[in-house]
């Protein structure tokens, strides 16, 4: 048996007033700053670092991207990133050693960045042009302070609305999958 007191208190949850500031979708949310969404501080490696750390510690801390600075601290600025693309296609696909890569050999150097100072809407809309998963913000040294993913943004979306995304109707898809390999 539920407990009511547990489904009033749900209910409450998505009926009061979220801490927000009242914000609407098409103005407030989008004009908020990038310091808004819930971010982790970067992974930082110097270029000379292999790819072996660098997709360890992206395992063990569930991230999707490292970043580089030339001496691996966060007070120099922004050399590159390597993300799990980096991975798939510049080590897997080409039969390399991880072990003894260093990053600055699969990086990408002098990636697109965002300003510390960028909005949600203009994180979205440079995500969406150039195709990025994961984006550095960095200061006006160029120096990092974090990184943007499409994750941070869409849990800042969900938690900014959740009586419309948790209230959606399961969507019954039917498709016939074939099992591959084995």
């Amino acid at each position: 048996m539920v407990d009511q007191r547990t489904e009033l208190d749900d209910e409450e949850y998505f009926e009061r007033p979220r801490a927000r500031r009242g914000l609407t979708f098409d103005s407030d949310l989008l004009r908020e700053p990038l310091k808004a969404l819930p971010v982790r501080q970067p992974l930082i490696f110097s270029t000379g670092d292999t790819v072996t750390e660098a997709m360890r510690a992206m395992q063990s801390e569930h991230r999707g991207c490292v970043i580089m600075t030339d001496d691996g601290t966060p007070s120099s600025k922004l050399s590159g990133i390597f993300t799990e693309r980096d991975v798939l296609f510049r080590i897997v696909d080409q039969g390399r050693n991880p072990a003894t890569l260093p990053l600055a050999d699969v990086m990408t150097p002098d990636p697109e960045v965002l300003p510390v100072r960028s909005t949600v809407a203009y994180a979205l809309n440079k995500m969406s042009l150039g195709g990025f998963r994961h984006l550095p913000v960095v200061d006006e040294e160029h120096r990092p302070v974090f990184v943007v993913s499409v994750r941070d943004i869409v849990g800042f979306l969900v938690e900014a609305f959740p009586r419309e995304v948790f209230n959606l109707p399961d969507l019954e898809v039917s498709t016939t999958r074939s099992r591959e390999g084995a």
